[in-house]
């Protein structure tokens, strides 16, 4: 599967639901080949990329439930897609919490398999934003199915649900 739904615009819109000033500092959680990255750094951002596995230039090598950077680092955190497959997702939006100035942003999305709005709330975060986009994100599923870009990774029993959230480190 490549990217994430809804793309580079996808992306653009969580910027712009975020308010960030340019030159804002910006930690990619799961930066993967880095598309996202170049992106920050062409619109003015300082952007930091880390991934598991990284399969771009300019993404450092890095788990983001651990990551080495110190507390309050980042003026905000993206991710999109890859919270899920750390397979802790609790612990990544502890990490997250962790590197963000008080008042940071948190720019997410991702699958969910409980409510998100609690689950940001325990983190330490206040949801600025917050759009369930299930439909989109199954369109996108199946079309990479479709299409073999994906290999399908072992799903929790349940309902499961993609939303764009916004929030603020409290």
């Amino acid at each position: 599967m490549k990217g994430h739904p809804g793309g580079e615009a996808h992306t653009r819109r969580m910027l712009e639901l975020a308010a960030l000033e340019r030159g804002a500092r910006i930690l990619d959680m799961g930066a993967g080949a880095g598309e996202t990255l170049r992106l920050l750094r062409a619109l003015g951002f300082d952007a930091v990329g880390v991934d598991l596995a990284p399969r771009g230039e300019g993404v450092e090598q890095g788990d983001f439930l651990h990551l080495s950077f110190p507390e309050g680092s980042f003026d905000a955190v993206l991710s999109q897609c890859a919270l899920f497959v750390s397979g802790d997702v609790a612990g990544a939006l502890r990490e997250a919490n962790r590197l963000l100035k008080r008042g940071g942003k948190l720019l997410l999305s991702d699958v969910f398999f409980e409510a998100p709005l609690p689950l940001m709330e325990r983190a330490g975060f206040s949801v600025l934003s917050a759009e369930d986009m299930t439909p989109q994100w199954r369109e996108y599923y199946l079309e990479a199915l479709w299409r073999e870009e994906t290999d399908c990774c072992p799903l929790p029993k349940g309902k499961c649900s993609y939303w764009l959230l916004i929030a603020e480190r409290r």
